[in-house]
């Protein structure tokens, strides 16, 4: 599986991206994530789906904010950002997992990775 990444960019406080991440292969059964990455901290999560897009869990700073969703018509998961602050400012990573029963909130229930997009958010 080969995740690709794409969306980010710069925008100001208060603006909205869209991120998405296509997926090679046959992804409709693989729970999928969004990670985030500011300098100097460590990876953090943002978002999971499940396979079938029913489950979904968010980080507590992005809830109500984002939106996580996906299209496995296209193997391709999203991302929706509202409202972004600057704190947001960070490289965006999805991943994937092959077999889960459940949102892995942590790097390591991950096994594959996309390249990341840059977002950056402007005060």
């Amino acid at each position: 599986v080969q995740l690709q990444a794409s969306g980010g960019g710069l925008v100001q406080a208060g603006g909205s991206l869209r991120l998405s991440c296509a997926a090679s292969g046959r992804t409709f059964s693989m729970f999928m994530g969004w990670f985030r990455q500011a300098p100097g901290k460590e990876r953090e999560f943002v978002a999971g789906i499940s396979g079938s897009g029913v489950r979904k869990n968010y980080a507590d700073s992005v809830k109500g904010r984002f939106t996580i969703s996906r299209d496995n018509a296209k193997n391709t998961v999203y991302l929706q950002m509202n409202s972004l602050e600057p704190e947001d400012t960070a490289v965006y990573y999805c991943a994937a997992v092959g077999i889960s029963r459940a949102i892995a909130t942590s790097a390591s229930g991950y096994d594959y990775w996309g390249q990341g997009t840059l977002v950056t958010v402007s005060s």
